[in-house]
């Protein structure tokens, strides 16, 4: 994948950890410069660092996507440092457990208002700097649970398949204009979040089970993906979520 992305310039939204963090490093490694950002200073700075060491050009800005006015900093500070923006990730996520008659507003609205409505704010201030420029290229993160529901997490369900819905209009709205916009679909990757629950517990077993290559993903496997949909080889290619789960989606009975 090296030099895939030569010349280009990506903002990665929700970087400091896990996916986001991998795929910051992976769209380095293809040849962008990169500022991956979050709520959390040194964060940045330890994934910058590792974009610099790469020998890419990287950014420290924090950014939350509950704000507007940090997003248009970010957007402001990546054209100063970079010239332009060509690449937006979209990784910034939260989720909570809670059977679906006791999930409060409260509960819900965060979770929206992280996993969706900050998605839409963020590909906004970007994506109108795109259609400026006549050329973009927008990632979001999805979800398998925008295609199929996993139990007592309702409002994330909603919110991912959302994603979807939000991606597909983007991109059939955008399209005429030089910007494409797509989703990854993650399936089950191990990361510092999640690992105590996909090792320890019946439900990691069962995601364990589902998933026919009976193994959970590596956070890299995603930067393949994300490269692709990133570069000119997806030059035709919007409004798709390309789904990276290792069989989840398309089994049935697995023994």
């Amino acid at each position: 994948m090296s030099g895939q992305l030569a010349g280009r310039s990506a903002v990665v939204v929700g970087a400091t950890s896990g996916i986001g963090r991998a795929l910051a490093l992976g769209l380095a490694e293809a040849g962008a410069d990169v500022a991956p950002t979050g709520r959390r200073a040194e964060r940045i700075d330890e994934v910058a660092a590792a974009i610099e060491a790469k020998g890419r050009k990287s950014l420290r800005v924090a950014a939350d996507v509950g704000e507007r006015a940090s997003l248009e900093s970010l957007l402001a500070e990546a054209v100063k440092a970079f010239g332009k923006v060509d690449i937006l990730v979209n990784c910034a996520g939260r989720t909570g457990r809670v059977p679906t008659l006791d999930v409060t507003d409260a509960q819900w609205n965060e979770i929206f208002e992280t996993n969706l409505t900050g998605m839409l704010r963020s590909c906004q201030v970007f994506g109108r700097h795109m259609l400026g420029r006549g050329y973009g290229r927008i990632v979001n993160i999805a979800s398998l649970s925008s295609f199929v529901a996993l139990h007592e997490v309702a409002a994330y369900n909603a919110s991912k398949a959302g994603v979807a819905a939000l991606t597909k209009t983007l991109a059939v709205e955008w399209a005429p204009k030089g910007v494409c916009v797509n989703a990854i679909a993650p399936g089950v990757f191990r990361t510092e979040l999640n690992q105590k629950l996909l090792d320890g517990t019946p439900r990691g077993q069962e995601f364990l089970m589902r998933t026919p290559m009976r193994r959970f993903g590596k956070v890299e496997e995603l930067q393949g993906a994300a490269t692709f949909l990133a570069s000119e080889a997806a030059s035709f290619v919007t409004g798709t979520v390309l789904v990276v789960d290792g069989g989840f989606l398309a089994s049935g009975v697995n023994q």
